[in-house]
């Protein structure tokens, strides 16, 4: 049996849930990025990974990694798999700083796939969840990461995955999210980008044009950094202590 740094009995350390039903949208729009067996084989290499965001990867990694310091780190939710070393390297983090992570993802073959990247005896639970219903209790996590999930979700999905964050999230919690923004009107990437990503990532464009804060209630502190002329953006949320 598992334990949680508040001694709550919790399952085993991994956890599919086969009979759980993989979002339409995921089927319809990414299955060639994360459902198809060969997805992970081909899109989980790090120069990839980094060629995707235009060389952005280990910056963008980086800033998530910087909103998770500070000893004990407490219980962290990851919600969705990532490619590249994300996950790997929260995990030594919170292993680190006497923490310890779920990562919740609607795929198995997602989750089989950071199984084999987390180090040994890594205090992690893999769950099988979709994230617009993850079925966790409520004030759960004392930090929640959103990394580059939102942009791939339809408005209303994106919407109920922040609210299951923030239902999640402990009332002095903290939310990260690092995803797509709107760049800057000098950046030559906001008239070049828009037609690939209609044909790749076909939710994203309506994600650069929201305001994130949007997708937020009022009374959290919130706290925005853009990166790489706006196309990138960190949102941390905090709750009043």
């Amino acid at each position: 049996m598992y334990h949680s740094l508040d001694g709550t009995r919790l399952p085993a350390p991994v956890s599919y849930h086969e009979d759980a039903k993989v979002p339409a949208y995921l089927l319809r729009h990414y299955w060639w990025a994360y459902v198809h067996p060969k997805a992970v084989k081909v899109f989980d290499r790090p120069w990839l990974v980094n060629l995707i965001l235009l060389g952005n990867y280990r910056r963008l990694r980086n800033a998530a990694l910087a909103e998770f310091t500070g000893a004990p780190l407490g219980n962290v939710l990851q919600v969705a798999c990532v490619y590249g070393d994300l996950s790997p390297a929260l995990a030594r983090r919170a292993a680190a700083q006497a923490g310890m992570i779920d990562v919740v993802d609607a795929l198995p073959i997602q989750l089989k796939n950071l199984k084999w990247k987390l180090p040994a005896r890594t205090p992690a639970r893999l769950l099988r969840m979709d994230s617009t219903d993850m079925q966790l209790p409520d004030g759960r996590y004392d930090r929640v990461l959103l990394f580059f999930l939102l942009h791939e979700q339809p408005p209303a999905e994106r919407r109920r995955t922040v609210a299951e964050a923030l239902r999640v999230l402990k009332p002095d919690g903290k939310l990260v999210i690092v995803d797509y923004g709107l760049p800057h009107r000098c950046n030559p990437l906001r008239y070049l980008l828009p037609p690939f990503l209609k044909l790749l990532e076909p939710f994203a464009l309506s994600l650069m044009r929201e305001s994130v804060a949007a997708l937020l209630p009022s009374g959290l502190t919130i706290n925005c950094q853009s990166y790489f002329g706006g196309l990138y953006r960190k949102v941390v949320a905090c709750r009043a202590r």
